[in-house]
């Protein structure tokens, strides 16, 4: 269990959550507004799930910042346009990161009632990561459009990214899966000391 909730996680979530406004800071300086505020979106949204301690495993918490910094670090530094798997690994990585944390906090109430079906809970959590990885996809090509900006190569590399985003959204079922037992009995112990406490 502590490898799920482990309160190192959350330290280093807050220091991850330092180094992005530094990478915020970092790109307004360079005069990259359009960056700076897709890093202070990733930053805001971060700082939500880290304050959210109670909801979500700190493994979680931890992993979206790190998703998060590989962005940044991408968009500061122009790795996403440069020869190489960068932006695959980030894209298939970010996307079983936020399927992770949002499916959580999403499907938070139904958890116990997943506990009991496997291929359910996987076939919904892997569909959920996959319809994020499309919205991405519209709003990478709607900021295209809007700022007048090439953020899609082509019609391959959003094949591409849509292909990694469905492994990422795969990886984070399984894992998910496996949180899922660990945290519902987490909370199935704490529900039953608790009631032997009024008793």
């Amino acid at each position: 269990m502590k490898i799920l909730n482990w309160k190192g996680y959350r330290i280093i979530a807050w220091i991850g959550q330092a180094l992005l406004t530094i990478f915020v800071i970092a790109a307004a300086v360079q005069g990259k507004w359009s960056n700076a505020l897709g890093l202070a979106v990733f930053l805001v949204i971060s700082f939500v799930f880290v304050i959210r301690d109670d909801k979500l495993p700190t493994l979680f918490d931890f992993l979206f910042v790190l998703a998060a910094l590989l962005n940044a670090t991408g968009w500061v530094w122009d790795l996403f346009g440069m020869p190489g798997p960068y932006d695959e690994v980030v894209h298939a990585y970010t996307t079983s990161a936020i399927t992770l944390a949002l499916s959580f906090l999403v499907y938070g109430s139904m958890l116990n009632i997943f506990r009991n079906h496997t291929l359910l809970y996987l076939v919904t959590i892997t569909s959920f990561g996959i319809a994020i990885g499309a919205l991405w996809e519209i709003i990478e090509w709607s900021a295209g459009k809007i700022l007048s900006t090439q953020v899609i190569e082509s019609l391959d590399d959003t094949i591409i990214d849509l292909i990694m985003d469905t492994l990422g959204a795969g990886l984070a079922a399984l894992i998910s899966l496996w949180a899922l037992r660990n945290w519902t009995n987490r909370n199935a112990e704490a529900n039953h000391s608790q009631t032997e406490t009024y008793i």
